[in-house]
């Protein structure tokens, strides 16, 4: 079993295509690729954590048919554009506003939103979070794990802590050349 993370995926929400300017003409075809993408990547068997705005705008049939879809065992932290069908949805595993998860010898704290200051984060904790779309500067052991940071596409712990380092080596780079 792998664990995977993710947020902000917006099934059935218009306004991502044009705010986010997400590369899709239609919410349709937004939809499709993110369920295929998710589904490339995430085995029945997997876990994810999704963290926080799921699906707006949709009926809750269509909130039950999308997780019925997307592989894995679910779990749903909290994101202002979750509304109560999404909330109420039997597919998750569970449904909270914060988690703390301990993964691979690493501490995380998972919240929709990113904190300025989390527990024990001078003790090496990592915050993962969603809500910013990719638009925040990086912190110190802080990640954005949100679709538009990630190929629209759940990650691992260990591709999230990599997108990291290969940005530092890449900085590197250019610097030396």
């Amino acid at each position: 079993m792998t664990v995977f993370f993710t947020s902000d995926t917006h099934f059935g929400d218009p306004r991502v295509l044009r705010i986010d300017k997400r590369p899709f003409k239609t919410i349709a075809a937004h939809d499709d690729a993110l369920i295929a993408n998710w589904n490339e990547v995430v085995s029945p068997e997997d876990e994810v954590w999704h963290l926080g705005d799921f699906a707006l705008h949709v009926k809750p049939e269509r909130i039950d048919e999308l997780l019925g879809i997307l592989n894995g065992r679910k779990h749903l932290i909290t994101g202002n554009n979750d509304g109560s069908a999404t909330l109420a949805a039997q597919g998750w595993a569970s449904v909270q506003a914060y988690a703390e998860l301990m993964l691979e010898g690493h501490a995380l704290v998972m919240c929709h939103y990113a904190f300025r200051t989390w527990k024990n984060m001078g003790r090496g904790w990592i915050d993962l979070h969603g809500h910013s779309h990719a638009k925040l500067k990086p912190q110190t052991r802080q990640y954005d794990v949100g679709v538009d940071a990630f190929d629209y596409r759940p990650v691992t712990l260990e591709t999230i802590l990599a997108s990291r380092t290969r940005r530092r080596k890449a900085s590197a780079d250019m610097v030396s050349d």
